[in-house]
């Protein structure tokens, strides 16, 4: 084997090295308890609801901020706190997003963010669980559940920091917070689903 070809050998196996290093550990038993905040570049809520009754219409939410606070021995002590900037609203429509964000609808400039805030995690054994708490939207408060599962957690390759994801999952009436505009020709069910990435600070 020449030396040229010996080289690229090991330059392949090296950077096969590095990805599978770079994979996510799956086993929710071994997430670092800690202290975590929002990485805002990498969590997403996306909303869909019924639109006229032809397609499940979505849109999302970035920017967004907060903490997470994991206990792996206990995990009902565990705690989240997420917010999101309403005006970060997006879709595919630039009409509708701006629509979204006036007073008809979200009015952002009235209600600049909507908060949820855990008051109960009750794990399900299987790296889920179901997280109560007080969801803000549009200046009202009411109690959401979000069923969540572990995606994955691990160092990140790209900055070094110790990350957690999750997917969870919960569905608001929009009414009930105010914001009616075409209901019920445009769904009231809007399901919430958050993709939340989360690095260690402690």
């Amino acid at each position: 084997m020449s030396k040229r070809i010996f080289a690229c050998s090991l330059a392949v196996i090296g950077m096969a090295t590095s990805l599978g290093m770079a994979l996510a550990d799956s086993a929710p038993q071994h997430v670092q308890s800690g202290t975590y905040k929002v990485e805002p570049g990498h969590t997403q809520v996306v909303f869909s609801l019924l639109h006229f009754g032809f397609t499940n219409y979505s849109g999302l939410f970035s920017g967004a901020s907060g903490s997470l606070t994991l206990d792996s021995a206990h995990p009902a002590a565990s705690k989240l706190t997420i917010s999101v900037p309403v005006s970060s609203v997006q879709t595919t429509s630039d009409r509708l997003t701006e629509e979204l964000k006036g007073a008809d609808w979200l009015d952002a400039g009235k209600y600049p963010t909507a908060t949820f805030v855990s008051t109960q995690v009750i794990p399900d054994g299987k790296g889920g669980a179901s997280i109560t708490g007080n969801f803000t939207l549009h200046g009202v408060t009411r109690p959401l559940t979000l069923q969540a599962h572990y995606v994955g957690s691990g160092v990140n390759p790209m900055d070094k920091a110790y990350t957690v994801g999750f997917q969870a999952t919960g569905v608001i009436k929009r009414s009930e917070f105010g914001v009616k505009t075409y209901v019920p020709m445009v769904g009231d069910d809007v399901t919430l689903t958050l993709a939340g990435a989360f690095e260690k600070q402690n």
